[in-house]
């Protein structure tokens, strides 16, 4: 126990007094007193009394009774932090082999999703391994089924090609495969995956489809029009007068 003085025969002994400078840090670490902490107190108190006017029978039986109480409230709350982190190893433990979603920050995503491989215990906190990467229980997200988790899955795939297309100004018709892929991979969903993705992604879709058509139709040599809107070659190769041609009969 930290004290500021030495007591000698009922007196403080100045030669042993705290200096001020550090009174203040005792001051602070009597903040968070224990057992050790009371029980010095009163043994303290009992051996330093006025012999005139000792403490009565009945102080010494309340200040016991408050030590009890405080020891049975500390027994409590380790028991309910221990029964607690126990339910969550549970919980962890019964994660195994399921298929989770867990965030994660350094995802582009912001989440990461897989199967449960196994759960381990490290400085005092419950960690999930989850495709070769641990990641704490607290960021655990949600457990999903397999159907739920294959639509995650599918339309995070799909916002990541999406994601990694150039701006609409930018795409040439070399960007015409990466479209195509997101394309077969919207087609190919069913219609709960597809509630999973993102309007902004499947408009943006559309509008790189509609540029890959028009580079097309520009880059095509067949595609030429006069000023009437009308081909000027015929399918034999020859020029045709677009206005009309007259015709003589001759009678």
């Amino acid at each position: 126990m930290a004290v500021t003085a030495n007591v000698v025969n009922g007196q403080l002994d100045p030669k042993y007094t705290t200096p001020k400078s550090s009174r203040k840090e005792i001051t602070a670490k009597g903040a968070n007193l224990d057992y050790d902490d009371f029980l010095q107190l009163l043994c303290a108190e009992m051996q330093y009394q006025d012999p005139l006017e000792p403490t009565s029978n009945t102080d010494y039986v309340a200040q016991l009774a408050t030590f009890s109480q405080l020891e049975a409230t500390l027994s409590m709350k380790d028991s309910l932090s221990s029964s607690y982190t126990e339910d969550q190893k549970s919980a962890a433990l019964a994660l195994v082999g399921k298929e989770v979603v867990v965030v994660d920050k350094s995802s582009d995503l912001g989440y990461t999703s897989g199967e449960v491989d196994f759960v381990t215990y490290e400085d005092g906190e419950i960690k999930l391994s989850i495709n070769d990467k641990t990641y704490s229980y607290s960021d655990l997200y949600s457990v999903s089924t397999d159907k739920y988790y294959d639509a995650i899955v599918k339309s995070g795939t799909f916002k990541g090609l999406i994601s990694s297309l150039p701006k609409v100004d930018d795409v040439t018709l070399d960007t015409k495969e990466n479209i195509e892929k997101a394309r077969k991979l919207y087609d190919g969903l069913t219609d709960y995956e597809k509630q999973f993705i993102s309007k902004d992604d499947y408009s943006k879709l559309i509008i790189y489809e509609d540029k890959i058509k028009s580079l097309e139709k520009s880059d095509d040599p067949s595609d030429k029009t006069d000023g009437n809107g009308t081909d000027t070659t015929d399918s034999d190769g020859t020029d045709s007068d677009t206005a009309g041609t007259n015709t003589n009969t001759t009678v």
